[in-house]
């Protein structure tokens, strides 16, 4: 996947690529990876996707995979690389809340999804027909992350469609927060996009994922996973939009 490139090593400095005082850019084509930070990592990220490629990526919560949604092929290779069950789905990572309106009938409020996005939650509304029906064709239904962090966001922005996000590790295995940790899944990725530690590694919490929450029912809500925001997701949806909780 995102095959062609040439054994080697290729440095950059940021203030070389004219990105400032940002972390230096690496890029191992022998062992796919680049340093997160600047625009030559989210060039390299395109390019990678655009070929059918796999892409490790850090977000807000923990490390993940993408891929072009609309890329049946690439969507197949996600499930390989995790092991996954092809009845669970994958959610969508946007840049930007405007872009939800294309890929999902949304039914809550403007105000309620700038709430909540971008940040670590994930929120599950209709699908539209724009999405690809190779992507969880088993539902009606699609999870939306539009995480906080420049990089993804900035990554989403410069693709041609949503990406696939799942997190980066073999389902039933702790999520990652660091490249190194999911380093024997390195060989199917056509790059390592390394944004360093994401929070404390020492602490459980932090590898909880994003809190994913079910609102395609109007005036309800249901949390079909707690993940690391449940608290503040909870006071949001109840308090301030007067939505009805339900059981999953």
């Amino acid at each position: 996947m995102g095959g062609g490139r040439t054994p080697g090593r290729e440095a950059l400095s940021a203030e070389e690529a004219g990105e400032g005082p940002a972390p230096v850019v690496l890029r191992l084509r022998a062992e796919p990876a680049v340093s997160a930070g600047c625009g030559e990592a989210v060039e390299a990220a395109v390019g990678a996707l655009r070929e059918g490629g796999l892409v490790a990526v850090p977000t807000d919560t923990v490390y993940g995979v993408a891929c072009l949604a609309q890329d049946s092929r690439a969507v197949r290779s996600i499930y390989s690389l995790k092991g996954r069950n092809g009845t669970k789905p994958l959610a969508i990572c946007l840049g930007d809340v405007e872009h939800i309106y294309r890929y999902c009938h949304v039914n809550v409020p403007d105000e309620l999804l700038h709430d909540l996005l971008p940040g670590p939650v994930t929120l599950v509304l209709k699908r539209s027909e724009e999405l690809n029906k190779d992507l969880n064709p088993f539902t009606s239904l699609v999870g939306v992350r539009i995480p906080n962090h420049l990089f993804i966001r900035e990554l989403a922005r410069a693709c041609p469609g949503p990406l696939a996000l799942t997190s980066a590790n073999v389902s039933s295995q702790a999520s990652t927060l660091t490249v190194s940790e999911f380093r024997d899944l390195w060989p199917q990725l056509s790059l390592v996009v390394d944004g360093g530690p994401i929070g404390d590694v020492q602490s459980p919490e932090c590898r909880l994922g994003s809190t994913v929450v079910d609102l395609s029912v109007s005036g309800r809500f249901t949390i079909i996973r707690p993940g690391c925001a449940l608290t503040s997701t909870v006071e949001i949806l109840r308090q301030k939009y007067g939505l009805i909780p339900e059981s999953p």
